[in-house]
């Protein structure tokens, strides 16, 4: 069995796109996933497959549990899978962590859906808007935020804007715990 992370984008913010965590947990579990776990109201779901991980396995479950949210909810939900050996690699290659002074608060990744474009990523890397700073790696975009988050202009919005992919944003306590819950 192979343990996956799904991170959904945008739902449970502000009364919208309400799903409670025990329909979701159910709902997988309807998709044939094992050993399903949700962590806190945002959309974070561990789960198990027999299918080893792959970008094909990956973007199969993407469109899977899509459907599956559009078929129940009736609206669209972008998904992001990483497995937990992805995790593990995230946390360990950050390049904030070695930042002096970096408080785990001002941490955060973006998850993106596919690697973006070097023709992308040549035109994001002109924007500055120090003190916040950003270094994407592969599809991970890693984020110093000075203050809060909320008050960033490095949003989902603006990486998916820039970058033409779907992106999704947890701070580092959460990819943390993330990874603590699926190797426990």
């Amino acid at each position: 069995m192979t343990k996956y992370i799904s991170i959904l984008r945008g739902i449970n913010v502000g009364g919208k796109r309400k799903i409670l965590m025990v329909d979701l947990k159910e709902l997988y579990k309807s998709l044939d996933f094992q050993n399903v776990i949700t962590y806190i109201q945002s959309g974070n779901v561990i789960f198990e497959s027999k299918k080893k991980n792959s970008n094909a396995v990956a973007k199969a479950f993407t469109k899977k549990i899509k459907e599956a949210i559009f078929e129940k909810y009736g609206f669209d939900v972008p998904v992001i899978i990483r497995s937990v050996e992805e995790i593990k690699n995230i946390i360990e290659i950050n390049p904030y962590l070695k930042k002096e002074g970096v408080q785990i608060e001002n941490l955060c990744v973006t998850f993106l859906s596919e690697v973006p474009t070097e023709e992308n990523l040549e035109k994001i890397n002109t924007y500055d808007y120090s003190p916040d700073l950003f270094q994407i790696i592969e599809d991970n975009t890693f984020l110093f935020i000075e203050g809060k988050y909320h008050r960033s202009k490095l949003t989902n919005n603006f990486f998916e804007k820039k970058l033409q992919v779907s992106a999704t944003t947890r701070n580092w306590k959460t990819v943390s715990k993330l990874l603590e819950l699926s190797t426990s």
